[in-house]
């Protein structure tokens, strides 16, 4: 059994209709207010956070790592998979954080250890960023041979922003100047180690 959070109404409803008969609980909130629908304190075997860190901010790490931690049983596991900076930077580029992500900032290795610290050990860490390049230009590929559906309701104006978006983070991964991370985290440590299956 699975029990999702989001903020997103649109998201929820999608994965709602994907997942229909499935046993899953979806919750409508925002990741700071999880308690509220957990008032029994519930301890889950797993925790899995996809593409939520990038949201957070620098000033949000430890809250939640710690959110994560208080919601996982002792013998459990927490994947965090995240987009990150190679450096420790407080601020998000101003062009993608106006028009694409508000609030959205990339962490840093040293970020997100940080707020690991004496909750979580770190069992294993992969990058796949080398990799993530050829999914945004996939992405912009199937965005472009699709853009005669789509252009009357989302204008030129839209058609050249997603582009530069998807384009300029495409060459963002290329480069490796930014990574694409999914950390594999216990809370205490497995006896006889966490084996990675690559």
């Amino acid at each position: 059994s699975v029990t999702a959070v989001n903020i997103s109404q649109q998201q929820m409803e999608y994965a709602q209709e994907k997942c229909r008969g499935l046993p899953i609980d979806f919750v409508i909130t925002d990741y700071r207010n999880v308690e509220k629908y957990n008032p029994n304190g519930i301890k889950f075997d797993k925790v899995a956070s996809i593409g939520m860190c990038e949201h957070v901010g620098h000033r949000n790490y430890r809250d939640f790592i710690k959110i994560a931690h208080a919601n996982l049983s002792e013998s459990g596991l927490f994947l965090m998979h995240t987009i990150g900076k190679n450096r420790t930077v407080h601020f998000a580029d101003p062009w993608i954080r106006k028009y694409i992500f508000p609030q959205g900032m990339l962490p840093s290795i040293k970020q997100v250890a940080g707020a690991c610290e004496n909750l979580f050990v770190v069992e294993d860490l992969h990058n796949f960023g080398a990799d993530y390049d050829k999914t945004l230009m996939a992405w912009f590929d199937n965005f472009n041979r699709h853009w005669s559906q789509l252009k009357e309701k989302y204008g030129e104006r839209f058609y050249r922003m997603w582009k530069y978006y998807l384009l300029s983070c495409a060459g963002g991964f290329r480069s490796r100047s930014i990574q694409l991370w999914q950390f594999v985290l216990s809370p205490q440590g497995k006896i006889n180690g966490y084996r990675s299956i690559r």
